[in-house]
């Protein structure tokens, strides 16, 4: 079940009241736009864009259910509980809801496109869905034997692919992005051992990737509390959806698309992600305030329902003066 990280959080700092229209520039499973369509009814409306194809018809088609159904509840995935029809009666989220199939870092063309005008929030939740990691099948997770593709956007059929990177780009090449995107201790070591392996065989599944990064690290190394894999699988999801020069395009563009005392919320995952956020609300102080002097980071009760939200940390801005 999808879980919204930073749920509360989220609500607090996006303080989305009724009439007012927001951005979910990831809306992924869509947790987070039913808690605001709950809070900005009764003409207030959500523009979700999603780039995977896949989870884009999988919530289109929640959309469909949640029209036609005469049934007792909300489809599951949105909310953490499941609403009763008489609560989606009063979301109204028909006329409400504009689902759009891009990156974000088209987010002002897909402004444009869909005529979304008054923007009094913009929210981007950085991290991957539960759906990605535990159904997507396209080798996000290190805890499932998959071919090694981690792009969000399969519709891009020559895109780059974590199996071209492993097994045809040189051991510098590797070993930079391991080092710069997965800020891996070992990444000159894990780089060598993926050039040895696909000279004896190809690389192309998760569990051959994990096991050669194992025989690359040291014993202790295996035994910490996050997997020894995990650098080099952020390193490499980074590295091939463009992920920290996607962000870096994007938020200036969410600034200028937000109305006078909008709110821009950003949930970063990874202290990449966090610098580039940092940098830019002080780059940009002049037009807008920080809400939050320190980031806010998921509470224990939230980390035991969710483990996944433990590295989350969420940073809020008001938009104060215009361009």
């Amino acid at each position: 079940m999808h879980i919204p990280v930073l749920q509360k959080e989220v609500l607090k700092y996006l303080d989305p009241k009724p009439n007012e229209n927001f951005i979910d520039a990831t809306i992924g499973e869509g947790g987070h736009t039913a808690a605001i369509l709950e809070r900005n009814k009764p003409k207030g409306k959500v523009l979700g864009i999603e780039v995977d194809p896949e989870l884009y018809q999988k919530l289109k088609s929640r959309m469909a259910e949640i029209r036609n159904s005469t049934t007792a509840h909300f489809p599951m995935g949105w909310v953490a509980q499941p609403l009763s029809l008489r609560a989606v009666a009063k979301l109204e989220i028909r006329n409400r809801l504009i689902l759009v199939n891009d990156s974000f870092v088209n987010l002002k063309e897909s402004v444009k496109k869909q005529n979304f005008k008054q923007v009094s929030g913009i929210l981007f939740d950085l991290g991957l869905s539960s759906w990605h990691l535990e159904e997507s099948g396209r080798g996000f997770s290190f805890q499932r034997e998959e071919p090694l593709d981690m792009r969000y956007d399969i519709k891009i059929k020559n895109g780059l692919r974590a199996e071209k990177i492993v097994n045809y780009w040189s051991a510098r090449e590797i070993e930079k992005i391991l080092r710069e995107y997965g800020e891996e201790r070992f990444a000159k070591r894990i780089a060598k051992g993926i050039v040895e392996e696909r000279k004896i065989q190809p690389i192309k599944t998760t569990f051959q990737l994990v096991e050669l990064i194992k025989r690359a690290t040291p014993n202790w190394y295996h035994y910490r509390k996050i997997h020894p894999g995990t650098k080099t699988f952020q390193a490499l999801r980074i590295a091939v959806n463009d992920e920290l020069n996607n962000l870096k395009k994007v938020l200036p563009q969410a600034l200028e698309v937000l109305e006078r005392g909008g709110r821009l919320v950003v949930i970063s995952f990874h202290s990449l992600e966090a610098k580039i956020v940092k940098d830019f609300f002080r780059e940009t102080s002049l037009k807008l305030k920080v809400l939050t002097k320190k980031p806010i980071w998921a509470s224990r009760e939230e980390i035991k329902q969710n483990p996944r939200s433990r590295s989350a940390q969420l940073r809020a801005a008001i938009k104060i003066n215009e361009l």
